[in-house]
């Protein structure tokens, strides 16, 4: 399956560098939305894209990339552009970085929302930064979320108006045939204490987010 990652204007860690460079590697495309592109050059990244209003990133852009510009009275945000082409260029599989943090909390936000609108287009869009937010629906079944070592937490969160959690196994504080509700974040911060912690959802949408303590 084909891959793309798309940088946007938030954090992206600089101790996840050689991770990071190390998914590049696997990743197909690379777009940058707006001020995104600075993570691309800061990690030493020529992307094949970049869109964009530039009301952030204001210095000259490149020659020899690819640029759609848009104007800035626009309704998708610049992260959302970027993932609309990505799933207009045939990729269902989308990698975020930089899609959370920074100074402007509504982004992080709006670019969960985004992440809705891909799974609704039937494509896997995860984040990645000082956490890894991922989406998880009734139809993927079984869902295995590894221990990537000593203090990772495993947050679920009600997109939906609620959530049917057939189980959430592996965990401190396990759940078996719960509804979730989106008014009461019982979820949150539950430490995975195996190797794995294993999550079945039988109807309604549900934020992930791994996090190291």
């Amino acid at each position: 399956m084909k891959k793309c990652a798309i940088f946007a204007g938030g954090d992206v860690p600089e101790r996840n560098t050689e991770w990071l460079l190390r998914m590049l590697d696997e990743t197909d495309l690379i777009i940058c939305a707006d001020c995104g592109y600075n993570h691309a050059k800061r990690l030493g990244i020529v992307p094949n894209i970049i869109v964009g209003d530039f009301d952030s990133y204001t210095d000259e852009l490149p020659s020899g990339i690819e640029i759609l510009q848009s104007v800035p009275d626009k309704d998708d945000t610049d992260t959302l552009m970027a993932v609309k082409h990505a799933i207009e260029l045939g990729y269902s599989n989308i990698d975020l970085y930089g899609g959370i943090g920074g100074t402007r909390f509504e982004h992080s936000f709006a670019n969960i929302q985004t992440m809705i609108y891909a799974y609704q287009q039937g494509c896997t869009l995860n984040m990645y930064g000082d956490s890894d937010l991922m989406i998880q629906g009734a139809d993927d079944g079984d869902v295995i979320y590894r221990n990537r070592g000593k203090g990772v937490y495993m947050s679920v969160f009600a997109l939906s108006e609620s959530v049917g959690i057939d189980y959430l196994r592996g965990v401190k504080y396990p759940l078996e045939d719960y509804c979730m509700v989106q008014s009461f974040p019982i979820g949150v911060s539950n430490e995975i204490t195996g190797e794995t912690a294993k999550l079945r959802i039988n109807n309604g949408l549900a934020l992930i987010i791994i996090t190291n303590k």
